[in-house]
């Protein structure tokens, strides 16, 4: 078979059927309320909250933890896990702990759970070796038999949409397949395949051969609607792999009612999407962006920025960010981190940040650019994991609680929340741009109530970094 080319959104677009007609959210509240699981959102960065709004965020998965978000009225929360700067080994652990403390805390609670493994909308993460983990202690901890997994990598807002069956990245009015951009050639979760039953097939080694891929497909969601995507999702033989297609909202919408009629007719799956699917199965509307106002009213004092993402979009959106008046531009040096000079480097940028923002300025701390790696897949996240915890270093080692935080990059929006920040429970105030979520730090954080803007590393156009934080400097 051929490998997808690139194509033009509107060629593409005009070979589609309308979408379908019905605004299916109600619905799926409604449906949702009466089968009773709650949506647990496994996020292996801290990105996965940007599409959703009004809920929480726990970054630490203790039972008792999750026993007391289960037993509140909540309908949905997420977890983060931070899995994709783990080797595989320890993804797999870990996916494993917090599936079993999951079954555990509904045990406790009687509340039964509907679980998303949420990743990357460019296709990087460990898949499938954390989705299998995860459904092996589920259906250990609660003694039930899962009847296959859905892979849904659809996510609008970042310009990720899936047709016949090829995963597709919008680069202006063209649709690149996946695997021709940069995200493919990831030093660690790289891959070929844009056609996501060949990607399967892919991942899983050949263990799931790409014909026996399930697939929803776009004439399925918009000619046959809910319940049409319902029959395909119970047609799935037990065990197999399925995956949706979506062009719009409406067509992950409506296939979310799909699969959570076939939940409701006795079907369980383990899911594995990206941030779209999450909003949709939860059944949680779409919201306007945040304004200023709403995040840091009229308080004074600087602010700080922290990027750690190297990819070239960041680079990009660096550049115009540094060019703002207000900005302090501080690089941590990657080569000094790596050569056994991290204390002395962390001091420098820690003691200029301070200085930054004690003067009412914006600190901008960022590693130096372009890209370093090691012999191996492992070796590449060591260097990332280094990386990232001097940048948290410099993070704890300011004094003066800066207006809002923004960090760019997953890894380095987890640690910096978790390690930097102090923050074990979030909550999603919504987006302050399409794909880019704004949290409120929880009250045992370091600085309770700041706006933390979870910038992903490979969402908006270049002056987007800019744009937010001249946004919240006025």
């Amino acid at each position: 078979m051929s490998a997808p080319t690139p194509i033009r959104l509107e060629t593409l677009l005009a070979g589609l059927p309308p979408e379908w007609p019905n605004d299916v959210l109600p619905t799926i509240r409604a449906e949702a309320a009466a089968l009773g699981r709650v949506v647990v959102a496994l996020d292996d960065d801290p990105t996965g909250t940007q599409t959703v709004h009004g809920i929480d965020v726990l970054t630490e998965w203790s039972v008792p933890s999750l026993v007391d978000v289960l037993s509140s009225d909540a309908s949905a929360f997420y977890i983060l896990t931070n899995s994709r700067a783990l080797p595989t080994g320890e993804a797999v652990a870990l996916a494993y702990d917090i599936g079993g403390k999951l079954a555990q805390a509904s045990r406790e609670t009687g509340r039964d759970l509907c679980v998303i493994s949420r990743s990357d909308s460019t296709l990087r993460g460990h898949y499938p070796a954390e989705v299998d983990a995860v459904e092996d202690a589920l259906a250990r901890g609660l003694g039930v038999e899962f009847h296959g997994q859905v892979v849904a990598p659809f996510f609008y807002d970042g310009g990720r949409l899936t047709a016949g069956d090829v995963h597709y990245v919008r680069e202006g009015d063209t649709l690149a397949p996946a695997a021709q951009t940069e995200f493919a050639r990831d030093a660690v979760f790289g891959y070929r395949a844009s056609n996501l039953r060949d990607w399967v097939a892919e991942k899983t080694g050949g263990r799931v051969a790409a014909s026996s891929v399930h697939s929803i497909s776009l004439d399925d969601i918009r000619r046959g609607g809910p319940d049409r995507v319902a029959e395909r999702f119970t047609q799935a033989p037990v065990g197999a792999v399925t995956i949706v297609n979506a062009m719009s909202e409406r067509d992950i919408e409506v296939a979310a009612l799909g699969a959570l009629r076939a939940e409701t007719a006795g079907r369980r799956f383990v899911y594995r999407t990206a941030a779209s699917f999450v909003r949709a199965r939860a059944g949680i509307p779409r919201r306007g962006l945040l304004t200023a106002q709403e995040l840091v009213g009229a308080s004074a004092g600087g602010a700080l920025v922290v990027v750690g993402s190297y990819i070239q979009k960041s680079s990009a959106q660096l550049t115009h960010l540094l060019a703002l008046p207000q900005v302090v531009g501080i690089e941590l040096s990657v080569a000094d981190i790596l050569a056994g000079q991290a204390e002395a480097a962390v001091g420098r940028a820690a003691g200029a940040a301070n200085a930054a923002i004690e003067g009412g300025q914006v600190a901008v701390v960022y590693t130096s650019r372009g890209l370093v790696t090691g012999s191996s897949a492992e070796a590449s996240l060591g260097i990332g994991h280094a990386v990232s915890e001097a940048l948290s270093q410099v993070v704890r080692s300011i004094q003066r609680g800066p207006r809002f935080v923004v960090a760019k990059g997953g890894i380095t929006s987890s640690d910096t929340a978790t390690q930097g920040l102090g923050i074990r429970r979030a909550h999603v105030l919504g987006q302050i741009l399409p794909g880019v979520p704004v949290w409120q730090a929880g009250a045992e954080s370091r600085w309770p109530g700041v706006p933390y803007i979870v910038f992903p590393g490979n969402v908006g156009g270049p002056e987007a970094m800019a744009t937010v934080v001249s946004m919240l400097s006025e």
